[in-house]
């Protein structure tokens, strides 16, 4: 049998139940109707009869009083039309007798009727004076008697049409329970056979799913064992065939480049951060299962475009990440704690560090980019750890050091007694310590706010004009008694820049002061800045030995201290300025050649311009 005829077979006793109650339905509705109308032939008519019987007798009494008035002529008249009207009516109700006892008072009502017109043919006939006598004693109790003997007859076609009426309603009622306790036996029965006779249709369906299932979990051998010759047989013969086809391909060549295409998931999967895979065109084609849990609940093979499905703030990561590398920039590596990307996951509030590098085929054409999001978690907070115990270290020495560094300058003063050479040379030994320790606390203190957003930033729109002046102003002493010549290569265009003029003098303050350490006497400091497309770039150039290479990279880190420099700092103040200008969302970088001097820059958004990507490579304290 087709899968059309089960289908029909199935639905045959709901079609069943449907016709029953639709053939009952309109059998009680044809005999209802039938009752009503039994009624309205039966009772309705002679109802009709006996009030056009009343108003005929109304008026031929009115007529008569006329008669008794003088208005003989009228009163005849309307005595011989209504006569006619009352008997036509008469004969009507004489032959629609369906009530007992309406007989009985029918024929009352043919002979008071048959007196009644005696008694006023002699009206018609008596004198004006002495028909008033007659009326009243012969003609008016008739008409009484017709009146009363036509009401009764009225009342029993009445009373018969409410109780016909009334029986009709409960046939009616009980007729709708009937139908609607048959209609509930009827669905149930149904509804029964139909979902028996379905199950059983579809189970060969549910065979297989189970052998797709089994098949998908990679059993090459299930097969699907369904018996008949419909179209869902024939479908399961088409699946065993395709079934073979695969088990076949899987052990061909083509079969294990999708092993292979399986073992790079399962590496993947393998991985314990969120790893995304993308094409040329940027669409995903792989994702592991960490990211799956974190991003997509597990039910990432239901998603057809996954990127729309996460965060705009790890969306945007993560096309910039893959878009410098599509566009030929090479890997992309992270700056350091402040490029984490924060996201809720139903494993808690996690800190993910993006990382992208580029797929090559042999031929070393990029082929697409694999995007991967370590999980940092537990690093940025023991670096917020960090950050947070030198930050309260320091504001525990900073008092007493004040108290020490005071102590000392009371000593030096030599109020309280006086001093020998020797004890003069310690004390002012140990006054520049203190000095040295007191800046590096400061320092230190400084770098903590910053690192844990401590500090607030007065943005707002500054002339670099305004920015380079004052810092030249601040040194041009220090420098002159350094025998160091400080320039200003600047000329005022009236650009302005986006900053906190504070936090920028705390910049150069540093910049300026390193440049004043490594450059010896009769050197030159050069105070610079120029635009660059949507920012403006600062520069301080020294002409001291230089900066060896390899130390380029880390020259931002902190407590980062290039091995037999004679200064005597801690290598925080370029950590300062690193984290100063990323918050301003600049750039910062140093060029250098040993034995030529070094340049330090920074970048600062123009004001009202967008702040884009930094077209120049900015160096990183990580390594």
């Amino acid at each position: 049998m087709t899968l059309k005829g089960k289908l029909l077979i199935a639905q045959l006793p709901l079609i069943v139940a449907l016709l029953f109650i639709g053939t009952i339905s309109a059998i009680t509705t044809y005999r209802v109707g039938e009752t009503s109308q039994i009624i309205l032939q039966d009772n309705y008519r002679s109802i009709l009869a006996i009030e056009r019987i009343k108003e005929a007798l109304e008026r031929m009494d009115s007529a008569a009083l006329f008669i008794i008035e003088g208005h003989r002529k009228e009163g005849e008249k309307i005595i011989r039309e209504n006569r006619r009207s009352f008997e036509d009516e008469l004969s009507v109700q004489m032959k629609n007798i369906t009530e007992k006892g309406e007989a009985e008072a029918t024929r009352n009502l043919g002979i008071l009727w048959n007196e009644y017109k005696t008694k006023q043919e002699m009206l018609l006939t008596t004198k004006n004076t002495s028909g008033r006598g007659f009326y009243f004693e012969e003609l008016l109790p008739l008409f009484e008697k017709i009146k009363l003997t036509a009401d009764k007859i009225l009342a029993m076609n009445q009373d018969a049409m409410v109780f016909k009426s009334e029986h009709v309603r409960k046939v009616a009622g009980r007729t709708n329970i009937f139908l609607f306790t048959v209609t509930i036996i009827l669905a149930i029965l149904g509804i029964t056979i139909s979902i028996v006779l379905t199950g059983r249709m579809i189970r060969p369906i549910s065979v297989l799913s189970e052998a797709a299932r089994r098949i998908g979990a990679g059993d090459m051998e299930a097969r699907a064992g369904i018996a008949g010759s419909d179209e869902i047989a024939r479908l399961g013969e088409d699946f065993n065939r395709m079934a073979e086809s695969i088990a076949r391909y899987r052990q061909s060549s083509l079969g294990e480049l999708f092993l292979v295409q399986q073992a790079s998931q399962a590496t993947i999967d393998s991985i314990p951060d969120p790893v995304f895979v993308f094409d040329t065109s940027g669409k995903t084609i792989m994702v592991n299962r960490f990211a799956d849990e974190i991003f997509f609940a597990g039910n990432m093979d239901n998603i057809a475009d996954p990127l729309a499905r996460l965060d705009p703030s790890i969306l945007n990561v993560i096309e910039h990440v893959k878009s410098h590398v599509l566009s030929g920039k090479g890997p992309y590596n992270a700056k350091g704690f402040e490029d984490v990307v924060s996201i809720r996951s139903p494993q808690g509030d996690m800190q993910l560090l993006p990382q992208a590098a580029p797929v090559y085929e042999i031929e070393g054409t990029i082929i697409g980019v694999v995007v991967l999001l370590h999980d940092v978690t537990r690093f940025k907070r023991l670096s917020d750890l960090e950050t947070d115990l030198v930050a309260t270290t320091a504001h525990e020495l900073k008092t007493p050091l004040t108290s020490l560094r005071m102590a000392i300058y009371i000593c030096l003063e030599q109020t309280i007694g006086a001093l020998n050479d020797k004890q003069l040379d310690l004390l002012y030994a140990a006054r520049e310590d203190c000095e040295r320790l007191q800046s590096t606390v400061e320092e230190l203190l400084d770098l903590a706010k910053i690192k844990l957003g401590r500090v607030t930033m007065n943005i707002r729109p500054v002339k670099v004009i305004d920015l380079l002046k004052p810092a030249m102003n601040r040194y041009t002493d220090i420098a002159k008694e350094s025998k160091v010549q400080l320039l200003l290569s600047y000329i005022d265009t009236g650009d302005q820049v986006s900053a906190d003029p504070d936090q920028v003098h705390i910049v150069l303050d540093n910049l300026i002061t390193n440049a004043l350490k490594h450059t010896p006497e009769e050197g030159i400091i050069d105070l610079a800045a120029k635009p660059e497309g949507s920012f403006i770039k600062f520069l301080v150039t020294d002409s001291g030995k230089g900066i060896p290479e390899e130390h380029l990279r880390h020259i931002f880190k902190k407590f980062y201290r290039i091995e037999g420099d004679s200064s005597r700092g801690a290598g925080l103040g370029l950590s300062i300025v690193y984290d100063i200008i990323d918050t301003h969302g600049g750039k910062v970088g140093v060029e250098s050649l040993q034995g030529k001097g070094s340049t330090f820059w920074f970048t600062l958004p123009k004001a009202e311009a967008t702040n884009a990507a930094h077209s120049k490579t900015p160096v990183s304290r990580e390594s």
